[in-house]
């Protein structure tokens, strides 16, 4: 089973139904993937099920009828166990971006990370979950994909929003801060702390 987010709802992609649902079906053979994605957006749909009966198969036939975006971020701890987290456009994100050309996903994540709020000296402790969350560039609906690490640094200067990409905060939470600014973030942030566990 996979959960992708669309306009923040989940379209899961799924080898199983169960009889009783609440969500709008549609066979990923035949299914046309930008008309569901606009169904999101236009509040057609608030959550939906993408079924195929292999489940091996599903990852595969739903990256071949979309555009697909790699990115990779980080979940960052500094010596005091609060959380780096950015803000940008109204709501709480953790820093994150595309991969350049010949780079490693750990090297995008760091890079993004020392990029998007300026702090360095960062470790990689281990590998996260993925999150997969639709976007539109240049009139087109992609999946992003993004690899997650978790990270550690004792950097205790000033942080610094990179503000060309419209962040504008960069800030140190402990987890009841943190707990606050989930409620205003995105449904796949919220996800990789609910899997997790850690708050």
């Amino acid at each position: 089973m996979y959960k992708v987010f669309i306009n923040n709802k989940p379209l899961i992609l799924t080898d199983s139904i169960e009889k009783e649902t609440d969500f709008k079906i549609f066979l990923l053979e035949t299914a046309d993937i930008q008309k569901i994605i606009k169904g999101f957006y236009q509040d057609k749909y608030t959550k939906a099920i993408l079924y195929h009966p292999d489940e091996s198969q599903l990852y595969k036939k739903f990256k071949e009828k979309i555009t697909v975006n790699k990115a990779a971020g980080g979940l960052v701890f500094n010596d005091e166990g609060k959380m780096l987290f950015i803000h940008r456009n109204g709501k709480w994100d953790l820093p994150k971006g595309g991969i350049e050309k010949n780079e490693e996903l750990q090297e995008t994540a760091i890079r993004e990370v020392e990029e998007e709020t300026g702090v360095s000296g960062l470790e990689i402790e281990h590998k996260l979950k993925k999150t997969y969350h639709v976007f539109k560039r240049n009139g087109e609906f992609r999946l992003k994909i993004t690899h997650w690490y978790l990270m550690k640094t004792n950097y205790n200067g000033v942080l610094q929003p990179q503000t060309e990409e419209g962040i504008d905060k960069a800030v140190w939470l402990d987890k009841e801060q943190t707990e606050i600014a989930l409620r205003n973030s995105y449904e796949n942030i919220k996800s990789i702390f609910d899997d997790e566990d850690l708050l």
